[in-house]
């Protein structure tokens, strides 16, 4: 598949767009500004969200609000026929990217929304990253269940995982795995949500108190009888089902992985690990002898990020592939190679197509420690 930065029809667009995504939307427009500075290419750096983010518009040229396609209140019937419709929002997004000469869309937290529609944006001349570049590909990505049955198909090393839909299915499989260290998550999610380990597997018997789950949430334990309990007289859980995983609990070391990638090949990639408050910015070949057939099999375009973990025996194993860029891919700067303009250099046409062996050559190691800050925010003025 051809690059669209190669093709001379694209020379004309002068537009870089960060839609609404997780948490990295303001890093990546600073890094974007600052790489419009050195570069000496005038483009535009826009951004859009569904809602007021001074903070993160702060650093675009141009912004934009997204419909945010939800009703917030049910208005009479005489006045719900005088409303009309709002666009979706890749629509949205597309019109306006068209008025604005959008060279490159990258689409943050919508992305199998944006990837629906591929062809219209095609059509368009603008270079789409969604994080792959299939619908498919997407869904399997976000089912972590699919996603790891994919990646045995593949023969990537991957945690294990073992679905539960009902209380019956986990307590089967607790007789079936409990001799080891266990935990559960959801099937689909982000930051953490739902992920617990259990008490299950240890030598002494020793339970997890009752109390301490509760008491100290970041640590993530909680007594397997108190889950179960829980689980089943959840009525959040019987109103709206959620799948869950059971997976043995990996008692190494877990890193994330910052990729930019092009159609399943790695162009350039950080790696990073925590010990407390400190992430340790570098590159470890190890951790990328797993990743790098990972984004090939799942066909990875954009820039994403993984999780990987060490088991007992130190063999690092997939958690998981975020198809959208990282909440700390602002780290990476750090190091000596910001990742966002390494990726946007290229796909504007500002710099030859990357090479992993010579980013990991500009990489030198180092640890970071994040900090808070805060904005004022201003009246709304966002662009309808």
């Amino acid at each position: 598949m051809d690059n669209p930065a190669n093709d001379s029809h694209h020379t004309t667009k002068t537009a870089a767009w960060l839609a609404e995504g997780q948490s990295s939307q303001r890093d990546m427009l600073a890094s974007l500004q600052a790489l419009k500075a050195q570069s000496g290419t005038p483009f535009q750096v826009i951004a859009s969200h569904r809602d007021n983010r001074p903070e993160i518009f702060e650093f675009a040229d141009s912004t934009y609000r997204e419909p945010s396609n939800t009703v917030d209140s049910t208005p009479d019937s005489d006045e719900l026929s005088a409303i009309e419709p709002a666009l979706p929002r890749w629509q949205f997004v597309l019109e306006q990217a068209k008025k604005n000469k959008v060279k490159v869309l990258l689409t943050g937290r919508n992305g199998i929304d944006y990837e629906a529609q591929r062809e219209e944006f095609d059509a368009a001349g603008i270079r789409l990253l969604t994080g792959a570049t299939s619908v498919a590909a997407l869904e399997s990505i976000d089912d972590k269940f699919a996603f790891m049955q994919q990646c045995h198909e593949h023969d990537i090393p991957v945690a294990d995982a073992w679905r539960f839909d009902n209380v019956a299915d986990l307590k089967a499989l607790l007789v079936k795995h409990g001799h080891q260290p266990l935990c559960v998550k959801p099937v689909t999610g982000i930051f953490a949500q739902g992920f617990w380990r259990l008490d299950t597997g240890k030598e002494d018997g020793e339970q997890y108190d009752s109390f301490e789950h509760l008491y100290f949430t970041e640590e993530k334990k909680i007594n397997t009888a108190q889950f179960i309990n829980a689980y089943a007289n959840s009525v959040m859980v019987h109103e709206r089902p959620i799948p869950m995983l059971l997976m043995p609990y990996l008692s190494g070391q877990e890193y994330s992985i910052d990729v930019v990638c092009e159609y399943g090949e790695v162009l350039a990639a950080v790696t990073r690990y925590k010990t407390g408050k400190i992430q340790h910015i570098g590159y470890e070949q190890a951790v990328m002898d797993v990743v790098i057939p990972l984004i090939k099999a799942f066909g990875c375009d954009g820039i994403v990020s993984v999780q990987t973990k060490a088991d007992d025996d130190g063999q690092h194993r997939v958690l998981e592939i975020n198809s959208r860029p990282s909440g700390g891919i602002d780290y990476t700067t750090h190091s000596g190679v910001d990742l966002t303009q390494v990726g946007f250099a290229y796909w504007l046409g500002l710099s030859q197509k990357p090479k992993l062996t010579d980013i990991v050559q500009q990489i030198t190691p180092c640890q970071v420690r994040s900090i808070m800050v805060s904005v004022k925010i201003e009246e709304d003025t966002i662009e309808q």
